[in-house]
This record gives structure tokens, sequence and C-alpha cells, in this order.
């Protein structure tokens, strides 16, 4: 099996296991682990996986430029984007996260577009403008009376601060998986995470009882640790290496199809009409910014 069968491997396995996030994280928040205790976990979880896994190859020097770039991919990468998630899911439902979070594609085109000045073609700007009606959409009109969602608008624009800062990552990491091993990039994203979302995360871990933890808990905790941290972050580098970011967007379009799927089939969520009209809105806005346009007569693609 060659390196680009396993890359799509990797990108579907990080797809999937973010798609079931949605629905088995909450299960905790807050009753028994506040957000901010879970990203505690989280961090310091990936900071020792990384490094470990370091000790087995030679590390790469980092370039003395390159350090600066690295902390802000940590900052938006590892630290505002995991913090306004977890958050975002104590506050709002399974299913909303799972439709906002594809909107990342559509965050990264545009910061692309600012910051490395990549042209944004009419399908681009149509899908552009789709998927940002049917986000502010489950915003504005997907306010929900639960006692599980606290406060859904809220959580929900929680969610797109997600997807504006997760694109940055990926804008900003374009470059850095092409010139360091993964587990280089990731044990120094990880350390400078673990800087910055100590002192915001320690009280919530501090206030975690583990004597009235029920035992099923420990799966979850180890669930999102281990496979939401840290092999969700490791395949997707993998993934970057051997594919294109308009490949690996394709399975952005799985993720809220299996999220919504298991958290309706686990009793944790359900569809309503302004759910289904916002799903609609991002996944079509998504599918035509990031369709490629060939031009026939320079036989080319613009992406």
């Amino acid at each position: 099996m060659n390196r680009r069968v396993f890359a799509f491997l990797a990108a579907f396995g990080a797809t999937s296991i973010y798609a079931l996030n949605h629905t088995i994280a909450k299960g905790l928040m807050p009753t028994y682990i506040k957000p901010f205790g879970f990203i505690f976990m989280r961090v310091v979880g990936a900071f020792i996986l990384f490094w470990g896994l370091s000790l087995f190859r030679k590390s790469d020097p980092i370039e003395k430029k390159d350090w600066p770039k690295i902390m802000l991919a940590s900052l938006f990468g590892a630290s505002i984007n995991m913090l306004s998630f977890f958050k975002g899911l104590e506050l709002s439902t399974p299913i909303n996260s799972a439709v906002l979070v594809t909107i990342t594609p559509i965050c990264t085109l545009v910061l692309s577009a600012i910051l490395l000045k990549e042209p944004i073609t009419k399908n681009k700007t149509l899908g552009i403008a789709l998927g940002l009606i049917g986000a502010l959409g489950l915003v504005v009109f997907g306010n929900e009376l639960r006692s599980d969602a606290p406060n859904i608008r809220l959580g929900n624009t929680l969610f797109i601060v997600n997807a504006l800062s997760y694109g940055a990552y990926l804008v900003l990491t374009r470059s850095l998986v092409q010139k360091y091993h993964p587990f280089t990039l990731l044990k120094w994203l990880f350390t400078f995470s673990l800087m910055i979302n100590f002192p915001i995360t320690i009280g919530d871990f501090l206030d975690i009882q583990w004597s009235t933890l029920p035992s099923w808990s420990y799966a979850t905790i180890a669930f999102v640790v281990v496979g939401v941290t840290f092999l969700t972050y490791l395949f997707n580098a993998f993934a970057m290496t051997e594919l294109k970011a308009s490949t690996i967007g394709v399975f952005t379009y799985v993720q809220p199809v299996m999220g919504i799927l298991f958290a309706v089939l686990a009793g944790k969520d359900q569809f309503t009409l302004t759910k289904i009209v916002a799903a609609s809105l991002v996944i079509g806005g998504v599918y035509l910014a990031s369709k490629r346009v060939r031009i026939p007569s320079e036989k080319k693609e613009v992406s």
C-alpha cells in the first residue's frame, strides 16, 4: 500500500473521529467535566505523546524564520479552536457543531485570499455566500429550548470562531508540513499550546471530581485525548504531506453526515427544519467553494 493510499485513509480516519466527537464529548459536559478541563487533558496528553514519539527519530532543526509561524499555528490550531469548539459544544448541540465546523474550508479559502493573495472564482464566491448564510441562519434561528444546551446562539457563534481559527491554522501550516516531519512539527505545536492553554484550563481540570466519574467516562476521556487530539492531528499532518488541500477538503462532507447520523441514532439530538435548511446551505456552499473549475483554453484548473 503506497503513501497516497495511506494519506486517504488518514484523512478519512481524522474526519470520522471528529464526527463521533460531537456526540461523545458532549456526554460528559458539563455535568462531569467542564470544557476547559477537557482541553487541559487534550493538550497535556498530546504534548506527552508527540514528544514521546519524537524520541524515536532525529528531530528536524527548525529554521529561525519559522518559529513565529509555528507559534501562531499553535495559537490558532491548538488553542483558540479547541477552546471555542468545546465551550460551544457545552452550550449548543451535536448537530449544530457537526454542521458549522464544515465551514472550515470556506474560512480557509477566504483567509488564503487575504493572506496568500490566492484568487477566488465566481463559484467560490457563491459557495462562500451560501455557506455563510447557512451558518448565520443556524446562529440566528437555531435557538431551541434544551436543558443540555443552555445558550445555543453563543455556542453556534463559538463553532464559527473554531472554524475560522482552524482555517487560519491550515493556511499557516501549509508550507510547514512540507518542510518538517509531523512528529517534529506537532511536538512543538503542542509545546506552545501547553504554555498558552495551561493558565486558562488548569482551574477546570482541578475541579474534576474523579471519584464521582462513571466508569464509562474514562473511555470517553481516552477517545478525546488519544483519538480527537493525538490521532487527528497526526493523521491530518500526514495527509497534508501527500494530498492537496482541496482533496482533503472533500472529506469535510463526511463529517456532518456521520456526525448527524451518530447524534440521532444515539438519541442525543434531533432534526429540525432549521437544521436541515442550514445544513443544506452549508454543505452546498462548501461543495461550490471547493469545486475545481477547468479552463478549456488553458487546460488547467483554478483551485
